[in-house]
């Protein structure tokens, strides 16, 4: 197991269940136009179930997230999606192996690829599209609570480094 791609990615997850708290349960299932009717637990939810499909796949060796489960209790139910959130931390620190992902760009069953991929590959992976998804979450936040968050939530590792070299 790779401390340095698992506790950054277990900060997330916990930087996400921090969010949630600070929630109401409404703000959590508004609709938000901004995020073009998407709401918060909807973005919650895509962000979970990518690391739930990470997690079946390391048991079965194939990756497919558009296979991926649609709980709509996740989007629904914010205490039900914090207990997810803090469920995938708790297992989310495994041994790197080989995996397949199944890749899908035509949108047909018979038209699909398997690439050679690893566990460690798709944290990183993981761990990018959370941050994507965080970085319009804030912005979701900002236009239906008044809660402040980090600094630097939903920004990109690759950025703070950029914004510390343009300041000096």
């Amino acid at each position: 197991m790779n401390e340095q791609l698992i506790q950054p990615t277990i900060g997330l997850l916990y930087q996400m269940k921090e969010l949630l708290e600070s929630l109401t349960d409404e703000q959590y299932c508004s609709k938000i136009p901004l995020l073009s009717d998407a709401s918060i637990g909807q973005h919650t939810r895509h962000i979970i179930e990518f690391f739930q499909e990470l997690e079946m796949g390391y048991q079965t060796g194939i990756v497919n997230y558009d296979a991926r489960k649609r709980n709509y209790t996740i989007e629904t139910q914010r205490k039900f999606a914090i207990n997810e959130l803090v469920g995938i931390a708790a297992v989310v620190a495994k041994e790197n192996k080989v995996l397949n992902l199944v890749v899908d760009f035509c949108g047909e069953d018979s038209n699909y690829y398997e690439v050679p991929t690893s566990y460690q590959r798709e944290i990183v992976y993981n761990f990018e599209h959370t941050i994507h998804h965080m970085a319009l979450l804030k912005i979701g936040v900002r236009a239906v609570a008044t809660i402040e968050l980090p600094e630097n939530f939903g920004v990109a590792v690759s950025t703070l480094k950029y914004r510390t070299v343009c300041v000096q």
